[in-house]
């Protein structure tokens, strides 16, 4: 591990925006003038804490810029919202996407905030007759909510994840109707897609293999990165952050998990870009 001894912060993100879109994102900006990958996702895709994250690996490997359109907490929502980042997606060669949880974006039972979709706004009057003993002025994030709606009554729990899980994959189908180049779909997780979704304390939350499965006509491939346990266990090891980051930056996946990312989806992307690069040349 590597601590900012100044506690200035860690690393130096350069934040930016693209467009008139509110969302900012792992700078410095990348030209849109030319040829452009994206990585659009959350917080793996933004790489905080890490040095290089697997887009900028990909960066280096391919010679296209690539664009990090990662966004921490991010669900579907907030990039089908964004027009101006639709348009940036738009224009890429080639886009790769983050398999997202499915717990963050309005729902039936209740609605997120539209950027931050992590954050639970409301509950609706389905979800309130669904728990009636449920105080929901308590939450103000999804998985606060959902820890406790679990813990209350799993049968009835049930009945809102299979809303969200449908949601999820109408949403996702909806996005990539909306993009126009080629997309490979990312499993970066500590576990790899099956028949049951990871756990409430997992990440791509409520997701199962069967619902990645269901979207492979939609897009151009399906990478997993899924780090084993010797590289779990290399912690922190090559994070740079403050002493008062450590305990988040131990939350996320560690380095080892970016260089299994970009080893990945190397050859998936250059196998794409040549294609499309011999399909405007016919």
């Amino acid at each position: 591990m590597s601590f900012d001894q100044m506690g200035r912060g860690g690393l130096a993100y350069v934040p930016c925006r693209y467009g008139a879109s509110r969302m900012m994102f792992r700078g410095p900006a990348r030209a849109l003038d030319g040829e452009y990958v994206v990585c659009l996702g959350g917080a793996e895709t933004y790489g905080k804490f890490i040095p290089e994250p697997f887009a900028a690996r990909v960066e280096a490997c391919l010679g296209l810029p690539v664009v990090n359109l990662g966004w921490a907490n991010a669900g579907v929502d907030a990039f089908l919202g964004d027009g101006d980042l639709l348009q940036v997606v738009a224009g890429a060669r080639a886009v790769v996407m983050q398999v997202l949880g499915a717990q963050n974006q309005s729902n039936r039972f209740y609605a997120v905030h539209p950027r931050h979709n992590d954050r639970f706004l409301q509950a609706t009057p389905a979800m309130r007759r669904l728990f009636p003993e449920v105080d929901f002025t308590e939450f103000h994030f999804t998985r606060h909510l959902l820890h406790t709606l679990n813990a209350v009554s799993a049968v009835r729990f049930a009945e809102v994840c299979a809303d969200l899980q449908a949601e999820w994959g109408d949403r996702m189908r909806h996005l990539l109707a909306r993009i126009p180049a080629p997309v490979v779909l990312l499993w970066l997780a500590d576990q790899p897609p099956g028949a049951a979704p990871p756990g409430l304390g997992q990440e791509p939350m409520l997701v199962t293999g069967a619902m990645l499965e269901a979207l492979r006509a939609h897009v151009a491939g399906i990478v997993t990165a899924v780090p084993g346990a010797a590289a779990l266990a290399q912690g922190t090891q090559g994070m740079v952050f403050s002493a008062m980051e450590a305990q988040m930056a131990a939350q996320g996946l560690p380095v080892a998990a970016h260089d299994m990312a970009a080893e990945a989806l190397i050859p998936a992307l250059r196998a794409l870009l040549a294609s499309s690069e011999k399909a405007r040349h016919c």
